[in-house]
């Protein structure tokens, strides 16, 4: 994911640092702030880089883009692996890659073989091995601590990497300026080190799941049959694409602003890149004090003023102080923002996709950055830089105004987990894993006075039972014996059907109680379960037997 994009979910309290108790997570955590100060001073350098080689504002943006869009690429691909897979080898496998990519451009610029597209190329293989450890490394946060303590450990993160953010950026610009761009990649790649190995050092156990891993096409099906089925989600995925579309033109910028604006060096852009994360910091200090007095839609319309603000500053002054306050207004704006729209993901999410959606999230969002950083570079280069962040400021006013349409719900509770509890019913067949379609119907007596409690219940089974894996599910009621009522749905494979009802929480079972109150039968409602066998005429030469069990 973007390393700008973190999100808190918890009042900073003392409770908020209990999984540094958890060795597990603590070593990774400190890792991982080693790794994020490495990458702020790489991001300082080859942003500086590419600003003295080029003379294209375009490719100046496109820093922002090479570094954002392998998450737009890669974030689904990596959710999947994340669900499904060891996350502890995804996370050290994306963390080889960064190690890898750092040290062929720590090589690249020590031989003097530099150029804006291979620039932009190790930016994009840095950023594709993030792309594959941030959504299993998000995921597993709920493996390394306990339920109760998962909303600190994500707070944790976002308090983390904004405290690294107000010296790693200065820092950066002081080696840049002191040493040379060479050591500042040489010591990035050695920070990468850190992290890569502690992840190898580092065991933790995860619960199994005790159905099939499930094929990489029907996961990311289901991931984002989950993710569309969620109205929290969506909100929070269109407001987050929506805000990283218009604001990222302040970090994109932020380097041809100091060189042609404010005629300063690479110390100067790293101190105001530390205005920046001073200013995230203290809005994710204070975050909890305005959430007990603010929803959190009005918070995301207060972070898109504060952006708009900062960036309408930027375009207009040629003070590096005045540029210093306003980046710290738009941090803090910037902060707020993500954590609104990460929060959301998170709570309304349970485990078993929680990898899929956050994946989905940031491969939408990434996007947003990555086509922001590229129009607002083309509106820089064509017209000019203020154009450009004036427009920034603009759109980022219409993003605040789109809450009317997409707006941030609150949520006090996460997402309840499934109960992966489930007998499966006794089968006169011998069914394989991959035999289906399975076709599953349940039949109900419902009394007319019961009618409408009972149609509303069903609304709420048909959402419940679509987004955890049933397809194509109806309801049909018997003309000749009216009070019967028929609920049918399907699944793929006989595996699809157990992984669907480990899937349902004890809320969604709950559903089940409701409507067995509604049943007036003498015995429980009738469940009949089916395997499709399809009666199309085969041709002569397909003189093999069928048998119904794929």
């Amino acid at each position: 994911m973007s390393r700008a994009v973190r999100a808190d979910t918890d009042p900073i309290s003392p409770a908020t640092f209990a999984p540094l108790r958890n060795p597990t997570f603590r070593s990774i955590w400190l890792a991982t702030q080693v790794s994020s100060l490495g990458w702020l001073m790489q991001t300082v350098a080859i942003s500086w880089l590419m600003a003295t080689i080029s003379t294209s504002d375009l490719m100046v943006a496109l820093v922002q883009a090479s570094s954002n869009l392998p998450a737009f690429i890669l974030s689904v691909f990596a959710g999947v692996l994340a669900d499904n897979y060891s996350r502890r080898r995804v996370m050290f496998a994306g963390r080889c890659l960064m190690v890898t990519a750092s040290a062929m451009l720590t090589a690249s610029v020590a031989l003097g073989f530099v150029s804006p597209w291979m620039i932009l190329g190790f930016s994009f293989l840095i950023a594709c091995g993030g792309a594959l450890n941030d959504p299993a490394w998000q995921a597993s946060v709920g493996d390394m601590v306990h339920r109760r303590e998962v909303p600190a450990a994500v707070t944790l993160l976002s308090v983390g990497f904004n405290t690294v953010r107000t010296v790693g950026p200065a820092l950066g610009g002081i080696v840049v300026a002191s040493f040379g761009l060479l050591t500042a990649f040489a010591v990035t790649t050695l920070t990468y080190l850190v992290p890569m190995v502690t992840i190898w050092r580092c065991k933790w156990k995860v619960r199994s799941s005790p159905l099939p891993r499930e094929s990489v096409r029907t996961a990311i099906y289901d991931g984002l049959r989950f993710t569309a089925m969620s109205s929290e989600i969506k909100a929070a995925i269109a407001r987050g694409t929506l805000f990283g579309l218009a604001g990222i033109a302040i970090l994109a910028l932020l380097p041809l602003i100091v060189r042609d604006q404010l005629g300063g060096g690479p110390l100067a852009y790293g101190t105001l890149m530390a205005g920046f994360g001073t200013g995230a910091v203290l809005a994710g200090v204070s975050n909890s004090v305005f959430r007990r007095s603010l929803s959190q839609e009005r918070l995301m319309m207060l972070a898109c003023l504060a952006c708009a603000a900062c960036s309408l500053s930027l375009a207009l002054t040629s003070s590096i102080v005045v540029a210093a306050i306003a980046l710290a207004l738009g941090g803090a704006g910037w902060v707020t923002a993500w954590s609104g729209v990460g929060v959301s993901v998170q709570l309304a999410s349970p485990r078993w996709v929680v990898g899929r959606t956050i994946s989905i999230y940031y491969a939408l969002i990434n996007g947003g950055i990555a086509a922001g950083s590229w129009v607002w570079g083309t509106v820089a280069q064509n017209h000019s830089l203020t154009l450009a962040l004036e427009g920034s400021a603009g759109a980022l006013l219409l993003v605040a105004a789109a809450g009317v349409l997409f707006p941030l719900r609150e949520r006090r509770e996460s997402e309840p987990d499934p109960l992966e509890e489930f007998d499966a019913p006794a089968v006169a067949l011998n069914l394989k894993p991959r035999s289906g379609p399975i076709v599953v119907k349940v039949e109900y007596l419902i009394a007319e006075r019961n009618l409408e409690a009972f149609l509303d219940v069903m609304r709420q089974r048909r959402h419940v039972h679509s987004r955890v894996g049933a397809r194509h599910w109806t309801l049909q009621r018997n003309l000749q014996k009216p009070m019967q009522w028929t609920e049918t749905f399907r699944t793929p494979t006989w595996t699809d059907y157990l992984r669907l009802n480990h899937r349902l929480t004890e809320a969604d079972k709950e559903l089940d109680e409701r409507v067995l109150q509604m049943h007036k039968g003498e015995l429980p409602p009738q469940m009949t379960l089916l395997i499709e066998r399809p009666t199309v005429a085969r041709k002569p030469e397909q003189s093999a037997p069928y048998f119904p069990h794929r």
